[in-house]
């Protein structure tokens, strides 16, 4: 258990983010990500209105380095593809332990990749990272995290 003055923001970081748009047609890509300063990981999709006839798909991939050197799918870290039919206005998540990476094969880097198809759909997608090695796992946040409220 945790100290009740221990605030969520010391606890959890935002490591990589998909931004919200109307997302045509194609992959839209976190960046690589670190996995070596937490254990657990915690891919956010949020799917607004999805074109006609278009879907949206998102996946975790991993690599040995922050160049994506030999990226490659983690298994089963793959959603259900959304179609336009009844698919949108939603929210999916995917969890992800360190322990689920090929580490010994060196792959260290993951990713998030949003991919819609067909036509443009509004995306956004974030990657949060958590049980950090070092606290707190604010001072791990991406760039572009600016605030911290409270």
């Amino acid at each position: 258990m945790f100290p009740m003055n221990v605030k969520a923001s010391e606890q959890i970081a935002v490591l990589g983010t998909v931004n919200p748009s109307s997302q045509a047609a194609g992959a839209a890509v976190s960046g690589w990500i670190s996995v070596l300063q937490f254990q657990k990981f915690l891919a956010l999709i949020m799917v607004g209105a999805i074109g006609a006839s278009g879907t949206v798909d998102a996946k975790i991939q991993q690599a040995q380095d922050a160049s994506g050197t030999a990226a490659k799918d983690v298994t089963g870290k793959a959603i259900t593809q959304l179609a336009a039919a009844g698919g949108g206005n939603v929210q999916v998540a995917i969890n992800l332990d360190v322990q689920e990476l090929d580490t010994n094969n060196g792959f260290a880097y993951i990713q998030l990749s949003v991919t819609t198809a067909v036509a443009a759909s509004l995306t956004a997608a974030m990657v949060l990272g958590f049980n950090p090695r070092f606290a707190p796992a604010s001072d791990f946040n991406a760039a572009t995290v600016p605030q911290i409220v409270g």
